[in-house]
């Protein structure tokens, strides 16, 4: 599938892995519509081709309207790329008592349930395209991680919800073939996002460190790379690519 002269979502588009997709399509002349919260949009700069739309994934009216507002775009909707997540840890019996259910329920709302809602009512935008060569329609890419396998001390929720990503990648594909739509997933190792732009460069090294080939952290460039493939690529469908470095994480 030609990416050129289409239009696409990107949610978490504002930082780490959807800015650098949004900002990687865009110069391929996609139209993006990079959803993000406006706190996060705030802090970006204008990219040409990419329009940011303040969506909370976890709201369901705010969606369906942004998703409408990009299948409105002169061009048609081929891709969605799902990148908005948060990552935040606790353990399930912790110094402070159980694991909070409302905090568990967060991650599972925005991982997850905010992945689905987009990718549903972005296919049901696509499916109303006009239909390519071999009846092709377009593409949508969820963003997993390698904790969806490997889940360490304090990732439960996390875990969960990534393994939930990976569940839902090929049922998502079976139910979408008959209309062209194409479902795939990543599975990122550590990358250098901004989540990591706390910690320190020891820190940092020791990560990269435990990686074994190539031993450094992924880039998000290297994610965008990646998904750019996968909707490009016409026979890949209902497939998690690890995207690692060979990485199997430790329980700690």
């Amino acid at each position: 599938m030609k990416l050129e002269n289409t239009a696409a979502i990107v949610t978490g588009a504002a930082s780490g892995l959807g800015a650098a997709t949004a900002r990687a399509l865009a110069d391929r002349t996609v139209q993006v519509f990079g959803f993000d919260l406006p706190s996060a949009i705030d802090k970006t700069t204008d990219v040409d081709g990419l329009t940011y739309v303040p969506v909370d994934v976890t709201d369901a009216d705010e969606v369906a309207a942004a998703v409408a507002m990009a299948a409105s775009a002169d061009v048609p909707l081929r891709a969605a790329v799902n990148c908005a997540g948060i990552g935040p840890s606790m353990r399930i019996l912790g110094k402070k008592g159980p694991h909070d259910l409302a905090f568990y329920a967060k991650v599972i709302q925005v991982n997850l349930i905010g992945t689905f809602n987009v990718l549903t009512l972005a296919a049901a935008e696509i499916a109303a395209t006009d239909p390519l060569e071999h009846g092709q329609r377009g593409a949508i890419i969820n963003t997993a991680s390698i904790a969806a396998y490997e889940g360490q001390i304090g990732q439960a929720a996390y875990a969960s919800s990534k393994g939930g990503i990976l569940g839902l990648t090929l049922p998502a594909a079976r139910d979408l073939a008959q209309y062209g739509i194409r479902v795939n997933a990543i599975a990122p190792g550590i990358v250098e996002t901004p989540m990591l732009a706390t910690v320190s460069d020891e820190f940092r090294a020791g990560l990269a460190a435990g990686v074994p080939f190539p031993q450094r952290l992924a880039r998000p460039d290297e994610y965008a790379e990646l998904a750019g493939f996968l909707l490009e690529h016409d026979y890949l469908n209902g497939e998690v690519v690890r995207m690692d470095g060979a990485l199997r994480m430790a329980p700690r």
